[in-house]
């Protein structure tokens, strides 16, 4: 018994102990989520006008706008609404008041783009905002124009009509809703139908108080006497007023001639106000069904044009009825012919994610913007790309030892919105024949970032210089044909100089044949004596050096001496005597 005790005080206790580590464990994995989750700070909240809270306020800020331009109106002229749901009203007027606030702050809170990023900055959103026109007129529709209740009494909506200048955020809503919906034409053609019956509220509560101002069934235009118990519901009323006004606007029907002066400017006003209305309306009509035509023409090939060539050209019967089941098919089953001229106006990646899922060929260029480079998971940035950079060249270059082949070598992620330029693989290739050292540059910058992820074979590198090899003698061959035929154009100037000099030689030796005689005579005499003085001065220096050599060499004697110098003053003095013995 005691045995069993202890065991059971040891089993309660491991017990309590397992459900208290269990207890730690659970609250410090709730303090560790509270802790990842992040806090949202208001002060720094920025609403993104891409984003679909943004979009979903403007859808809402739409009843309010609606209801001013409306109920004011409406409350103004029939009295009776105005008093009998008083309280509703007013409840109704604080409420818009209330999401007008809302929207002015969220005005300061509203980002915008610059160079294709979103600007976070508070300051920067308040100052451009407070800058901006839109800033002016949701000012303007806040001010407190409810203390004139005050002097003019509770019953005067008309003194919040400044509620009507916040028309600009309904026309956004409106736009945007054109962009998203699936049918814009039908949303054209229902929008148009709004305003059109705004107008006709508004004229129908101007008509209801101009019978007020004239007097209730004075006369067979205004409204009739609303003493009279058939007329004098507030339905009745109002569908009374709407009822004439539609008449007047669209000008059908036979309408009672007012007899007042204010009847009658009121139907001149209406008549020019219901040609305006028409126009619109008619020239909407026309857009809507000239842009459906559109879309046909655009979907499927002119059905028209090709029966009448088929006509023209007397084609059998049988062929043309093969035409027309054709285009039947087409029309049934939905199928689409001209798929290219309906996408040519996204961008290469929206084409190739909406209509063909093929791999892409191409580079990028960009324009305006930043991009990252990413990793698989996209959140892990390698490095960001600004204007002017470019990507995707490795893909296209076919470069040799690159393992991943043609497919994408980096995940590239648009911060922003960016402005790219593409150029196609065939561009590409194309433009680097031109610029064979461009190319250079490029696959040189693709095997360095190659290397680094580890996608380029080791047994490239002897590729490379081989290639560089080739490359080389394909260049050098290139600059030798240009040599020689540099050279044979040289040869070829050289003879063509010579054989012109050759034939001017032989023209002057034509020309000079009669002047050999004379010139042979001048020419004889002056060689003679040009012959004489070179003899005399060769002459004497060779005597001079002999005579020199003699005395050097020979003995004096004094006998032969005396002879000679007699002899010479002899021949000196008698010149004849001299001779004669000599």
């Amino acid at each position: 018994m005691n045995m069993n005790r202890w065991s059971r005080l040891f089993r309660w206790q491991r017990v309590n102990k397992i459900v208290g580590e269990e207890e730690n464990m659970g609250q410090e994995s709730m303090e560790k989520k509270k802790e990842d989750t992040p806090r949202i700070k208001w002060k720094d909240l920025v609403v993104d006008p891409s984003e679909e809270f943004y979009y979903i306020w403007l859808q809402i800020m739409i009843l309010p706008i609606c209801y001013n331009w409306v109920i004011i109106i409406l409350r103004s002229c029939f009295y009776t609404i105005e008093d009998m749901y008083f309280a509703v009203w007013l409840s109704l007027d604080y409420i818009c008041d209330l999401f007008y606030v809302l929207d002015t702050v969220i005005g300061f809170r509203t980002g915008f783009l610059e160079q294709g990023i979103l600007v976070r900055d508070v300051s920067s959103l308040k100052k451009r905002y407070m800058r901006s026109s839109r800033f002016k007129l949701d000012i303007a529709s806040l001010l407190p124009t409810d203390l004139l209740y005050l002097k003019l009494g509770i019953h005067t909506p008309l003194v919040r009509i400044n509620r009507f200048l916040r028309i600009g955020r309904m026309n956004e809503a409106l736009d945007r809703m054109e962009t998203r919906t699936a049918y814009p034409n039908t949303f054209r053609v229902a929008k148009l139908m709004l305003y059109i019956f705004v107008l006709i509220h508004w004229n129908a509560c101007v008509y209801f108080s101009l019978s007020n101002y004239v007097g209730f069934g004075s006369d067979p235009f205004v409204y009739p006497n609303i003493s009279d118990p058939e007329f004098a519901s507030v339905r009745r009323q109002y569908f009374h007023s709407f009822w004439l006004s539609t008449l007047v606007l669209i000008s059908i029907g036979d309408l009672p001639a007012p007899e007042s002066e204010e009847g009658y400017l009121f139907m001149i006003a209406d008549m020019l106000i219901a040609v305006l209305v028409f126009a619109s309306v008619v020239g909407s009509m026309g857009d809507v069904v000239s842009s459906l035509r559109n879309r046909d023409n655009v979907f499927f090939p002119d059905h028209e044009l090709v029966k009448g060539y088929l006509r023209s050209r007397h084609i059998s019967k049988e062929l043309q009825k093969r035409v027309n089941d054709w285009y039947q098919h087409l029309h049934i089953n939905k199928k689409i012919t001209r798929e290219n001229e309906i996408l040519q106006h996204l961008p290469i990646t929206l084409q190739t994610a909406t209509a063909k899922g093929d791999v892409g060929h191409e580079m990028y260029i960009i324009k305006e913007g930043k991009l990252a480079v990413v990793a698989d998971d996209g959140v892990t940035q390698f490095a960001v790309l600004g204007d002017g950079n470019f990507f995707g060249e490795i893909s296209i270059l076919n470069i040799k030892g690159n393992k991943s082949g043609n497919r994408r070598t980096a995940n590239i992620r648009s911060i922003g919105y960016s402005d790219l330029f593409s150029l196609s693989k065939e561009d590409l290739t194309e433009t680097l024949q031109e610029f064979p050292a461009a190319k250079r540059l490029l696959e040189e910058k693709g095997r360095q970032i190659l290397t680094k992820m580890g996608m380029l074979e080791e047994t490239v590198e002897g590729e490379e210089e081989t290639e560089k090899t080739e490359e080389k003698v394909t260049r050098i061959e290139a600059s030798l044909e240009t040599l020689q035929t540099k050279m044979a154009r040289l040869i070829a100037e050289l003879e063509s100089s010579a054989r012109k000099m050759m034939q001017r030689v032989e023209q002057l030796e034509l020309q000079t044949e009669g002047w050999e005689g004379f010139v042979a005579e001048g020419a004889q005499g002056e060689m003679e004596e040009k012959q004489k003085m070179k003899e005399r001065e060769t002459g004497d220096g060779e005597g001079e050096g002999e005579k020199e050599k003699e005395k050097e060499d020979e003995p004096v004697v004094e006998g032969e001496r005396g002879e000679g110098d007699g002899g010479e003053e002899g021949l000196g003095e008698n010149g004849a005597g001299g001779r004669k013995i000599n």
